[in-house]
């Protein structure tokens, strides 16, 4: 195992995983000046990224042998394990890095992932990392991060996480970062479901989308997010942004973490939306909640 330098004013960097999330995330590295390596399963993905001055890693072991920080950007917890674990991969951690840990995962699975690093790398810190935000903001650097780890690691992540996101709230022991992302993504769900129902019964109801929107705009309903998924679904533009299927994972992280009896909202919404997965709509933005609920209005 080598060692990280804690000294450095811009570490060097390690992303694990070139999707949407962690593609953005490298290229906004990279323009900071930042020295960043990149890998993913799909050279793909991480071709462009090569051009755009990343350093592109054969493997998952080899982006990590140098990294002082390591993101992961995948997008569940097996993947991860299999990835970092399963391979062998960890052992190339530097003694005294930092792995943040920025998809969404769940609560149960971030803790164990935390405990298996610790028992056989205890050099190497664990920060539980999740972002708030999705394709837009990735792009622009302005990724809300819900990180939770030991308090020595925010200084480490500050030059990293001061570029790829406009702010991180640092919320105590690991796990209450993942918790607080997955109460993040319930509301924000049901907004979404919310404007989709909403359209359909304006469409039933003879009410154009223009009357709509003006009754709402500028007003206490009008939540930004909202407002944008109101216009992918009137366009009828579902590109993804926020893959509807990866929602529905984190509805029912959500509702696994609560515990007990279900949210009876939250459980009639993944009712709801693996019924639009199993239709073929799983792949596209979020805003194709509104395919699931009948035609559109045209």
């Amino acid at each position: 195992m080598a060692t990280a330098n804690p000294n450095h004013v811009l570490p060097a960097v390690a992303v694990i995983g070139a999707g949407i999330m962690g593609s953005a995330m490298t290229r906004n590295l990279v323009a900071a000046g930042l020295s960043t390596t990149v890998w993913d399963r799909s050279l793909a993905a991480t071709s462009p990224l090569g051009e755009a001055g990343a350093v592109v890693a054969e493997s998952a072991q080899a982006a990590i042998q140098d990294a002082e920080v390591v993101i992961t950007m995948l997008p569940t917890a097996d993947v991860v394990e299999s990835v970092i674990f399963d391979a062998g991969v960890a052992e190339a951690f530097a003694d005294g890095s930092v792995w943040a840990q920025m998809g969404t995962i769940g609560v149960d699975a971030t803790l164990r992932i935390r405990d298996r690093l610790e028992a056989s790398w205890p050099g190497v810190t664990f920060v539980d990392a999740p972002v708030s935000g999705s394709k837009q903001p990735a792009q622009q650097g302005q990724l809300l991060i819900l990180a939770s780890g030991p308090p020595a690691a925010a200084e480490r992540l500050a030059p990293v996480f001061d570029v790829i996101g406009r702010k991180t709230v640092w919320l105590g022991e690991v796990g209450k970062g993942s918790q607080l992302k997955l109460i993040v993504n319930a509301y924000m769900s049901m907004l979404i479901e919310g404007v989709a129902e909403a359209l359909d019964l304006a469409d039933r109801l003879g009410i154009d989308h223009q009357q709509f929107e003006e009754a709402i705009e500028g007003g206490p309903l009008d939540a930004p997010i909202a407002d944008a998924k109101f216009h992918k679904m009137d366009r009828g533009d579902f590109t993804a942004e926020f893959p509807l299927e990866w929602a529905l994972k984190d509805v029912d992280l959500a509702i696994s973490a609560a515990r007990g009896d279900a949210p009876p909202l939250l459980a009639a919404l993944s009712s709801q939306w693996h019924t639009a997965v199993a239709a073929g709509h799983g792949r596209q933005d979020i805003s194709a909640a509104r395919l699931a609920l009948g035609p559109r209005r045209t």
